[in-house]
């Protein structure tokens, strides 16, 4: 059995009871032997304190103390770290709740507006549309009334008329029966009667042609005959039997009815053919002479524009003549001897082409001039591209192109023995290109030595 040490980090330690037997522990009686006293030990001395582990374990308290004491400051830090973090993270969130929740007021007051705008729109609406239909039911309504005062109006007309006119035949009637009375012939009476009956009859006629929409002229004229032939018969006999006052009256009184209806019927004619009336055709021809004037003054306007477009063409024309003449004299003169020729007073842009090609020998915006500096501008864009020379750029895009392997069999070789090139098999290289590979690579090597 192992000892254990007398002492712990400086400080005894308490020994630990020895079970002397097994049977014991598990409360075995054992059969009785005799008892042996167990000789007597000498107690061990006390150990000398160990000074360099008990500085040890202080050191090592110490640190652990301090190791502690670390922890618990970083735990109390991390710990204030996350107060304030979440305390930040708290404020930022109340924050954003803040904003969301504004924004959601406003949105919310926002749509409130938009939905009380929107009534009130429709309920403008709904209040134009009523009053529209307020106004047109009032409209309709006046209409209405006045249409039926017309009817109402011509039915009058029409019976006033009428009444006159048996009126007019009442007052004329006794005198021209007095003019054919005759004691003889008493039944010469219905002549009278038979004129009057006519002018009514032939008036009527021209009322169902006016209706019918039919020629109605010789109807008026006819009833206007018999209307004169009675106020004759009337004057005559009135002089003749009786005073002037009576002849003029009955006379009067025969052309008046018909007269009368007449007038009636021209009414309706006028009406049923639309024929305006002298108002209406005085502010029709007002129209008219407005409407005049202001076509005239605006064919003036458009004259007066269109002569200063043409003034301001002929003032381009030869501002742009006089600029051709200045940069291209050659190609100017040579243009008017063209337009001379041609029959032209100025130079077209069909003869100035001409002109252009015949001494230029290339269109307008094009010269030999020009297309150097084009050549010279995108090569020096290649150059830039490629990132080489100017000078090798007309050169490289002129180098030969072709293959200059012969091409490939069209029959399989066999596979053990493989193709070989032999001495011959390509066209050499043209003195040229070989110059441009020599100045090439000769170049490339300068440029490298030179980047680095």
């Amino acid at each position: 059995m192992t000892t254990s040490p007398p002492q712990v980090n400086g400080h005894s330690r308490t020994a630990v009871p020895v079970i002397r037997d097994w049977r014991s522990a598990f409360h075995v009686q054992p059969t009785e032997q005799p008892v042996v006293e167990p000789a007597p030990q000498p107690e061990p001395a006390a150990p000398d304190v160990d000074l360099v582990a008990q500085a040890e374990a202080d050191a090592i308290r110490a640190r652990a103390y301090a190791d502690a004491e670390e922890r618990r400051i970083k735990a109390e830090s991390e710990a204030e770290a996350l107060k304030i973090k979440a305390g930040e993270e708290a404020r930022k969130l109340k924050l954003a709740n803040d904003k969301a929740e504004a924004r959601a007021a406003e949105e919310q007051a926002a749509r409130d507006a938009r939905i009380a705008e929107s009534n009130r729109k429709r309920e403008e609406a709904d209040r134009a549309q009523a009053a529209a239909r307020q106004a047109e039911q009032e409209q309709q309504e006046a209409d209405a009334a006045t249409a039926e005062e017309i009817v109402k109006a011509a039915d009058r007309w029409r019976l006033y008329a009428v009444m006159f006119y048996a009126v007019c035949a009442v007052v004329a009637l006794p005198v021209q029966i007095a003019a054919f009375w005759d004691p003889n012939a008493w039944w010469l009476v219905i002549a009278p009667l038979m004129l009057e009956g006519a002018a009514l009859v032939v008036t009527k006629g021209a009322a169902a042609a006016v209706a019918a929409q039919r020629p109605h002229w010789h109807y008026r004229t006819v009833a206007w005959v018999f209307a004169f032939i009675a106020a004759g018969i009337n004057l005559w006999h009135g002089l003749a039997a009786f005073d002037p006052a009576t002849a003029i009256g009955t006379a009067f009184a025969s052309l008046a009815g018909p007269g009368v209806w007449d007038l009636h019927e021209h009414g309706r004619i006028r009406k049923r053919d639309g024929v305006p009336t002298r108002r209406e055709r005085k502010a029709a021809a007002k129209a008219g002479r407005k409407q005049a004037a202001e076509q005239a003054a605006a064919e003036k306007a458009e004259a007066e524009h269109q002569a200063h477009r043409e003034n301001a063409a002929r003032d381009v024309a030869a501002a742009l003549d006089a600029a051709r003449a200045a940069e291209f004299p050659e190609v100017h003169k040579h243009a008017k001897r063209l337009a001379a020729d041609l029959g032209e007073r100025t130079i077209t842009e069909s003869i100035w082409k001409r002109a252009k090609l015949d001494v230029d020998g290339a269109l307008p915006g094009e010269s030999a001039e020009v297309l150097r500096m084009r050549n010279a501008a995108e090569r020096r864009v290649a150059a830039a591209r490629t990132n080489g020379s100017v000078n090798t750029v007309g050169k490289n895009a002129s180098v030969q192109r072709g293959a200059h392997l012969p091409p490939a069999a069209t029959r399989p070789r066999p596979k053990p023995v493989p193709p070989r090139r032999k001495r011959g098999d390509s066209a050499p290289f043209h003195p040229a290109a070989k110059r441009l590979a020599a100045d090439t690579a000769r170049r490339s090597m300068t440029d490298r030595t030179d980047n680095n």
